[in-house]
């Protein structure tokens, strides 16, 4: 069955249904109501332990092996980060549509095209923070400035991210399954190259350096090079109080786009509120994904080959 046959009946698969795997499952089902798009859902799990609230209700059937499934409309690999290359060379040729959780892989090692990722593959790598209301009011905004410098942060601590979790068992702990703030906040460099491009040199250093419990990365800065401006990234996992900004210098002030305020401060200190639920950029990406999956033609806003050169720019490679 089509993907173009969404609009009537789909079939569709979360591979891995933790807290983002859920949070994309309800998201689907509330973007499908509204448009009055029926589908069904099929989850494999590494396990069939209850699922928490009414996840299980939104799914048709549950599966444990590759070897269970059959076709799908749409394949969401939303399991831990070293896993998606597996994940997607045993759908290749039975999914017709992807949606890959950020980063794409743990490392630039892998051939898309042997992976089944190829040039007429639909795919779609996570992306949420370009979908945020002051993310989309800066871009908007970002033509009539002249950036001399920019700089990033994103500081937040990892103890804190899933309430009542051992932040010790997490992937983002690990470096052998993808944790690490180099690629794990790989959100900063997405919307970086989404606004500016690659940079022209990048120099980065990192390394484990707080008092965390962790063999993976929680400090990473950046200073890289483009055409007329110098730009500032620094990443960790260890910041107390959570900041997540921008800060464009320009000939006529300072413009400041404060992801955690909501907020989007222009050169002449007027301050735009746009405060929204967090959920709100993650629906606004489940539309574009619904649209992609039922008309989309060719690469989409974020293909694997574009999150893979942002994920070589991050790792340095």
């Amino acid at each position: 069955m089509s993907i173009i046959h969404l609009a009537r009946m789909s079939l569709v698969l979360f591979v891995g249904l933790g807290s983002i795997g859920t949070r994309h499952l309800n998201n689907l089902a509330e973007v499908c109501a509204r448009r009055g798009i029926e589908f069904k859902a099929d989850a494999l799990r590494s396990s069939l332990r209850p699922l928490p609230g009414d996840a299980a209700q939104k799914l048709r059937a549950q599966y444990v092996s590759f070897d269970q499934l059959g076709h799908y409309d749409a394949a969401f690999i939303t399991t831990p980060t070293h896993l998606h290359a597996h994940a997607i060379a045993e759908l290749a040729g039975k999914a017709d549509c992807f949606f890959i959780e950020k980063p794409i892989f743990e490392g630039t090692g892998y051939d898309l095209e042997q992976l089944g990722l190829g040039p007429g593959q639909k795919a779609y790598v996570a992306a949420p923070m370009r979908w945020c209301g002051v993310y989309l009011a800066l871009k908007e905004l970002l033509g009539s400035l002249r950036p001399y410098s920019a700089r990033v942060i994103c500081s937040s601590y990892l103890p804190g991210w899933r309430p009542g979790v051992d932040y010790r068992q997490v992937y983002s702990a690990h470096k052998a399954m993808g944790g690490g703030v180099t690629i794990d906040l790989i959100h900063e460099w997405d919307y970086m190259v989404d606004l500016f491009g690659p940079p022209l040199a990048c120099y980065n250093f990192k390394g484990t350096y707080s008092h965390l419990e962790i063999d993976s990365d929680d400090l990473s800065v950046y200073i890289a090079r483009y055409p007329n401006m110098l730009a500032e990234i620094h990443l960790d996992y260890f910041g107390r109080t959570y900041r997540r900004s921008i800060e464009l210098f320009c000939r006529d002030g300072t413009v400041t786009a404060d992801f955690g305020a909501g907020t989007l401060t222009l050169a002449d200190g007027t301050v735009e509120r746009h405060e929204e639920p967090l959920n709100q950029r993650y629906l606004r990406e489940m539309e574009y994904f619904v649209d992609y999956a039922l008309q989309g033609r060719g690469e989409s806003v974020n293909s694997p080959g574009m999150a893979l050169d942002v994920l070589r720019l991050t790792l340095g490679e």
